[in-house]
């Protein structure tokens, strides 16, 4: 087993890690499962309905239990990982998210298996910043964006394999399981990921270890919490008064927390959020970009729905019909060192010009053609690459300028960026499409849904030059 390594060797030794790429596995491994649940999982609902006699209702919280306890606990487990050790808040990550899986797969009531989803919404956060602040630390700066590519194809994988695996176990039912098996398969991944783990990922940590800051945690959450999760009910809900009661009272939250956070750093405490970094123009512009990029999202959520209800497919085919976006975002990331080789932070620029070609054809192939056909498949693999590529280098560019110190608190931050991103482009973009999707035909409704996110695309492009400027005249120091 190897030995515990100090942040501070890890940034000062003349070679590194000598094990780096096969922890560099083993960490994919733990990053491949939290994709794959959101995948395989939907595809799943169905037959869970049926089971378990679930409502429509406890259906939604299925997907809310897992996703609002990750967004909001994400940035408490990265610093959770700052203080205690990656490796150590990894391999606790793994163990209960394989622990949860097991109970959701034997759950025989959905109140058991909402409440083993929230288990695994707190494993998912423990675990997934300890990835991304491992990668910048064990990589020297030159490997960063092979290894970041790698990462961002570990999504497009997971992606393929839960459209694929989810219609596949619903089809054969292992040893007589149905819904039970799209749980049952990450038990096998995660203890073999927890065994290697154990034995190859060095542990890093600082040299002097940090306080816990538990009311930064509390008022964080609590803040999250008052955001998101009216994010995600809303539509469903219809926007009633309690959802913007919410987001009010998380104003004066998040401004407690704030002040808590300056008090801490004036008493010589350890904050849970260095306010520090958000005055690094590296970080905030990435972190931002992050956010509104993530607002594609909403493209997971309408577009099956869409082949389902507008033109009357049934499941398995619509779930097929998502692989060339998913192909796309696999073959992207592959791509992504050599680019940036080539290009530098311009890759950004390349990638989200990809994004809005691919989506602006889907729209040209819905309005024009009466079913999905090879326009619209063409322009959902180049969007999917374009998605593939800008994920990695985006993550890379934001990291850069962090100190190994504070690797997990940022990679919570950006996990926090990407949840957020993708809760509000749900809300925003799922409430315009439901709402016209009632009115007018299923073509029109899908046209103008993705019109609006080309729109944040676009803005996206804009805030990406001048962030590429900005980086290429400013060298980061890491």
């Amino acid at each position: 087993m190897q030995k515990a390594v100090q942040d501070t060797s890890l940034t000062q030794q003349t070679s590194p890690y000598t094990q780096r790429w096969l922890a560099l596995f083993v960490l994919l491994m733990g990053a491949f499962l939290s994709p794959l649940d959101f995948f395989i999982v939907n595809v799943a609902l169905p037959a869970i309905k049926e089971a378990l006699h679930a409502t429509a209702s406890q259906l939604q919280f299925i997907i809310i239990a897992y996703g609002a306890t990750y967004a909001v606990l994400v940035v408490t487990g990265g610093r959770l990982g700052d203080i205690y050790g990656r490796k150590r808040m990894f391999i606790i990550g793994m163990l209960l998210f394989t622990s949860s899986s097991a109970i959701c797969g034997f759950a025989q009531n959905i109140q058991l298996l909402i409440g083993a989803r929230i288990l695994q919404g707190l494993a998912a956060a423990l675990l997934a910043p300890q990835v991304l602040s491992s990668i910048r630390i064990i990589f020297p700066e030159n490997e960063q964006p092979k290894a970041m590519g790698f990462f961002g194809a570990t999504f497009g994988l997971a992606s393929i394999a839960g459209q694929l695996l989810g219609g596949i176990l619903l089809e054969i039912h292992p040893f007589g399981f149905t819904w039970e098996s799209v749980f049952m398969l990450n038990i096998p991944i995660g203890l073999l990921t927890i065994i290697l783990a154990f034995f190859i990922l060095p542990e890093n940590k600082p040299a002097k270890q940090p306080k816990l800051d538990i009311p930064g945690i509390f008022f964080l959450s609590l803040a999250l919490f008052l955001i998101i999760y009216p994010l995600i009910k809303g539509r469903e809900e219809g926007w009633p008064l309690w959802i913007f009661l919410c987001f009010a009272a998380a104003i004066p939250v998040l401004i407690t927390f704030i002040k808590l956070e300056k008090k801490a750093v004036a008493k010589g405490n350890d904050p849970l959020i260095d306010l520090n970094m958000f005055r690094n123009k590296h970080f905030v512009t990435g972190a931002i970009i992050i956010f509104f990029f993530n607002s594609t999202a909403a493209f997971f959520m309408i577009y099956p729905y869409y082949l389902q209800n507008g033109l009357h497919w049934n499941v398995l085919s619509a779930g097929l019909a998502v692989l060339p976006y998913a192909a796309g975002f696999f073959i992207g990331p592959l791509t992504s060192a050599m680019l940036t080789r080539k290009l530098g932070s311009s890759v950004v620029l390349l990638a989200l010009g990809l994004l809005s070609t691919g989506y602006t054809m889907v729209i040209i192939a819905t309005i024009c053609y009466p079913a999905p056909g090879f326009l619209l498949y063409a322009g959902l693999m180049i969007a999917g690459m374009g998605h593939g590529i800008v994920l990695p280098a985006l993550v890379r560019i934001t990291l850069a300028p962090v100190t190994p110190e504070k690797a997990g608190m940022a990679a919570g931050i950006v996990s926090t960026a990407i949840q957020m991103g993708s809760a509000i482009g749900v809300a925003v973009i799922g409430t315009i499409f439901f709402s016209l999707f009632n009115k007018e035909s299923s073509t029109q409704s899908f046209k103008t849904a993705f019109a609006i996110a080309i729109g944040c695309l676009l803005s996206i492009f804009i805030t990406a030059f001048f962030l590429t400027i900005k980086l290429n005249k400013l060298p980061v120091k890491n």
